[in-house]
């Protein structure tokens, strides 16, 4: 696969086939991971956070999906390996976790899926997020 950076803030990656992959989108994904960042337990409802979640596992599964050195980086290999145990269905929240529970989850994600993003900005030169 080979990733094409642009100088904006997202790139688009296509295999050698050149069949378009999915680009990762540096400001949506900040916006995204912001915003989940900002929520607070008393203010946020269940329904908030069930909302945002999908999105949030999205980026951070496009996220690694990416080559972001996790080979020859024991610090992104831990994030990697954060990253798939929060992806592990079992791991998700349900319609019976509390929302306190829902919560911290989509927090964990949402800041895992922005420490990866941070790493992806620096590999390819572009602003931080």
């Amino acid at each position: 696969m080979i990733t094409v950076a642009s100088s904006g803030k997202a790139s688009r990656a296509t295999d050698s086939a050149g069949n378009e992959v999915l680009p990762v989108d540096v400001e949506t994904i900040s916006e995204s991971t912001d915003a989940v960042l900002a929520m607070q337990m008393a203010t946020s409802t269940r329904k908030d956070m069930d909302r945002s979640l999908p999105e949030i596992i999205g980026h951070l599964n496009l996220l690694l999906g990416e080559d972001l050195g996790a080979d020859e980086d024991e610090d992104v290999r831990e994030l990697f390996r954060t990253g798939y145990r929060l992806l592990d269905l079992q791991n998700r929240p349900t319609a019976e976790t509390p929302s306190f529970g829902a919560f911290i989850y989509l927090r964990d994600a949402a800041d895992i899926t922005r420490r990866l993003l941070w790493i992806y900005t620096q590999r390819h030169g572009l602003g931080a997020p």
